[in-house]
């Protein structure tokens, strides 16, 4: 017996189900599309803010507490990544080169930024391959030495090395960075010849200090835990006027040497940034300038608030990279 097969005919599509197919093609196809073809509401994942310098130094402690608080603002995870190196430039440099400009990745821009690309030439710009976002503080400069130092007074240190051209050293952040450019406007003034020593960032410069691979330190107020312990021994302190804390050190004003620096710094994203992005991270980060523990976190860091928008930060970077140009060639630092 043969038995032949028979193709039975399709029902016919009802609306409902024609309906439901398309719905589930154009589902496909829209997950289909690459992921910038999407809106994304920001900020969609954790943010990753670069700080130049090593862990547990001034900078690192006063962003790690900043960024905490604005992470409640912004609705996201702000994580710091230290990236040290090359005077406090190389991480916000590598962020400029080879960063998306989505917001997702920022970074602190110390006065290093508009510096060291006069001395040495940089393939990133400091003006025009950065987002400003917002300033946000500046340092309060010291010079340091062993609480069983010889030098007793930062008078004593410019004898000594008066009396040794070359044989007396100091350690510092980094070439280019503002503790050394101001010490070596003190060495200028004094008519003095010091042996400068870079490091870092101001974790690696206090344990060389402490360790006697160095005889001073000049940096920012990630010293204070030391001196305040009686391990250090403050000598003098380059602000406008004598700190609230240690009132009775010296300002290099006050010794006659006419040097003055407080190194402002603030937060940018690679050049291109969306505006509205820009307006998120500033808002979250000037709420949380605003909020008492960081402002009592600035006390104790001896760091007064800095606070620029966006625009205003990108005008004070201008202006302020064409005037340290006049500084760098004036100590001879420019590059040939």
């Amino acid at each position: 017996m043969v038995t032949s097969a028979t193709t039975a005919k399709p029902a016919p599509s009802s609306p409902s189900r024609r309906r439901l197919l398309q719905a589930s093609l154009a589902g496909m196809a829209a997950s289909a599309l690459p992921l910038t073809g999407r809106a994304e509401t920001y900020p969609a994942r954790p943010v990753t803010l670069i700080v130049p310098w090593p862990a547990g130094g001034s900078t690192d402690r006063h962003l790690r507490a900043l960024s905490e608080i604005a992470s409640r603002h912004l609705g996201q995870t702000i994580v710091v990544a230290n990236q040290p190196g090359a005077g406090g430039t190389l991480g916000p440099g590598t962020m400029a080169l080879n960063a998306k400009p989505d917001g997702y990745t920022i970074a602190q821009f110390p006065m290093g930024m508009l510096r060291i690309p006069h001395m040495q030439k940089q393939v990133w710009h400091p003006l025009n391959d950065f987002t400003f976002i917002l300033g946000v503080s500046g340092y309060t400069f010291g010079f340091v030495v062993k609480a069983d130092s010889t030098h007793a007074s930062f008078t004593d240190y410019i004898e000594a090395a008066r009396k040794t051209p070359g044989g007396v050293n100091y350690g510092s952040t980094g070439n280019g960075t503002s503790p050394h450019l101001l010490m070596e406007e003190v060495a200028a003034a004094a008519k003095v010849q010091l042996n400068h020593v870079p490091y870092k960032g101001n974790a690696d410069l206090m344990q060389a200090l402490l360790g006697g691979h160095v005889m001073a330190a000049s940096d920012a107020t990630g010293w204070d835990k030391f001196v305040d312990a009686g391990q250090m021994r403050l000598l003098v302190t380059f602000g406008e006027n004598r700190t609230r804390r240690w009132p009775n050190v010296p300002t290099a004003k006050d010794l006659g040497y006419g040097v003055v620096s407080s190194s402002p710094y603030g937060l940018v994203g690679p050049k291109g940034m969306d505006p509205a992005v820009v307006r998120a991270l500033h808002d979250a980060f000037r709420k949380a300038m605003d909020d008492p523990k960081h402002v009592e976190l600035l006390g104790q860091l001896n760091q007064d608030a800095w606070y620029r928008s966006g625009e205003e930060y990108a005008r004070w970077a201008s202006d302020t990279f064409a005037k340290d140009k006049a500084l760098i060639e004036r100590l001879g630092l420019a590059a040939k």
